[in-house]
């Protein structure tokens, strides 16, 4: 079965997605093979240690974050990025409040199907 999103994604017409702790996101396009989430992060929002079977790769657009990938830590500021390979435990704790550009290969089922996202809670 093939979907996808809309050709064009217009984030302005669109709301936010609040997922709890200071955690929002928005869809920017996926299809079976991919997908790609803007997630915006209040100061102190924690995406708590997990892992998933997808390649991550992040860009920071703006704010500060501590990520840890496989127990190393590394400040991460706009303009910076982050790879992650598949399996590898990973955090990240919001320092400034900003914003994350998240794509996954393949696409995260799990944030389609409407379930929570366990791995965002309580602020750190």
């Amino acid at each position: 079965m093939s979907r996808s999103s809309e050709k064009y994604v217009i984030t302005k017409d669109m709301e936010w997605e609040v997922l709890g702790g200071g955690v929002s996101r928005k869809f920017l396009g996926y299809d079976n093979q991919i997908m790609m989430v803007r997630v915006k992060f209040e100061t102190g929002a924690l995406g708590a240690p997990h892992q998933h079977f997808h390649t991550q790769a992040t860009y920071c657009v703006s704010g500060k974050f501590e990520f840890e990938i496989d127990g190393v830590k590394q400040i991460v500021e706009g303009g910076d990025g982050v790879y992650i390979e598949p399996n590898l435990l990973h955090s990240a704790v919001c320092l400034e409040e900003g914003e994350l550009i998240d794509t996954f290969s393949p696409v995260r089922e799990d944030f389609l199907s409407g379930d929570a996202v366990s791995y965002f809670s309580d602020k750190a």
